[in-house]
């Protein structure tokens, strides 16, 4: 049986919600609202009608403590659902040269936490991903009589191909599936590049002392820094290039 990773603490999994937020917000789109009608519209029948409680509650603050943060709110996702998310995530991000698999480096608890969180973005995300989940199994058990994670590793990719990508026409019937796993990738990618693991992937190297004055951004750092601000709404200031 797959299993998930439970070794993460709530510490760990809030910093790296924390640190994911920028890049997962930034391309996220729609409202609680307008995700919850198109996802009981009449033109997506096959997806799980689910009635989802919206999670409120305090939140951590503008000012969280994370040396010893306070957990105001509760995980919610159950065993069963982990389980699954922990086989998506590794057909999603597997292990490879570069680094461990995306369940080995703890995201499908970072992914717990994210939509967990009494925020209205992240409540957006658990508006696709519970019911999605749903839907990948009652897919499965339509294709094969099985469920998702009983099914063979062909009949699994068989299920994610048809809906990872969108401009294939697969019918007015996969349009929250597709947008559904469009948001798990997200989910994955932002918190396995979150991981440890994932940084030493891509070569960050975080913080490292500098000899001499500061040589200021680069072009590709504040380029992609102007994108998020704008992104979240704001106007960012005129920075003069020092290096190229």
């Amino acid at each position: 049986m797959t299993a998930f990773r439970k070794d993460i603490d709530r510490r760990t999994s809030m910093k790296w919600m924390a640190s994911m937020a920028a890049t997962v917000l930034s391309a996220s789109a729609g409202t609680y609202e307008t995700l919850a009608a198109d996802a009981y519209g009449e033109e997506s029948s096959t997806w799980p009608a689910l009635t989802l409680k919206r999670i409120t509650g305090p939140g951590y603050g503008t000012d969280p403590d994370l040396v010893s943060p306070k957990t105001p709110w509760p995980l919610t996702l159950s065993t069963e659902e982990k389980l699954l998310l922990t086989r998506l995530s590794d057909l999603i991000c597997p292990e490879d040269s570069g680094g461990p698999s995306a369940s080995h480096v703890g995201v499908v608890s970072v992914i717990d936490e994210w939509v967990s969180a009494p925020y209205r973005s992240q409540q957006n995300d658990r508006m696709l991903v519970i019911p999605g989940l749903q839907w990948v199994n009652e897919e499965a058990q339509r294709r094969s009589g099985r469920s998702f994670l009983d099914s063979s590793n062909k009949q699994q990719e068989a299920i994610l191909d048809a809906i990872a990508y969108a401009d294939k026409g697969f019918g007015e019937e996969l349009k929250m599936p597709k947008r559904f796993f469009s948001k798990l990738r997200q989910l994955v990618f932002g918190a396995y590049f979150s991981s440890p693991e994932g940084m030493k992937d891509i070569g960050y190297m975080g913080n490292v002392p500098i000899e001499g004055p500061w040589p200021g951004p680069t072009r590709e750092a504040l380029e992609h820094l102007n994108t998020v601000l704008e992104n979240l709404g704001y106007k960012p200031e005129p920075i003069p290039l020092v290096q190229e």
